[in-house]
């Protein structure tokens, strides 16, 4: 079984480990770790950031992060955005990203949210059909912009 909970400063390493353990993911990261570990200082002291990790046998085998949002749109509705979604590849359907968002809904209900969201890369199929299945809607097309 796996159990999420806050990471420690100490995680970083192994989440970044998860991060870069896809074709994406390894494309992307690379930077040296002190800076994600001022990264990870930084959404500490934010107060409404977390990154959350699961662990399983002692080991971390999947991590998150959630931001919870307030707003004024949709009747001022506060939302958790979740991203940096990952499970280890070897041990990808064994219902532990069930697990996950079960644990991040549980996080934005109590933090007071109504909504849950997240955007993800066009290219990850499985992942598109992962979240339907979690009863996500492709309500929304996202777009980014480097600065």
């Amino acid at each position: 079984m796996t159990a999420f909970r806050i990471a420690r400063r100490e995680d970083v390493p192994d989440v970044m480990a998860l991060l870069t353990d896809d074709v994406l993911g390894g494309g992307r990261e690379g930077a040296p770790m002190e800076h994600y570990l001022a990264a990870y200082d930084a959404m500490q002291a934010e107060g409404t950031n977390h990154l959350i990790v699961g662990q399983a046998g002692g080991r971390i085998v999947a991590t998150y992060q959630i931001t919870f949002i307030s707003g004024l749109s949709l009747r001022a509705t506060r939302r958790a955005q979740i991203e940096s979604v990952r499970v280890a590849s070897d041990l990808r359907g064994q219902r532990i990203g069930e697990a996950m968002i079960a644990d991040a809904e549980a996080r934005a209900r109590a933090a007071g949210c109504g909504l849950l969201q997240l955007t993800m890369n066009q290219t990850r199929t499985d992942t598109a059909r992962f979240y339907a299945r979690m009863g996500f809607a492709a309500s929304h097309t996202g777009f980014k912009k480097a600065l």
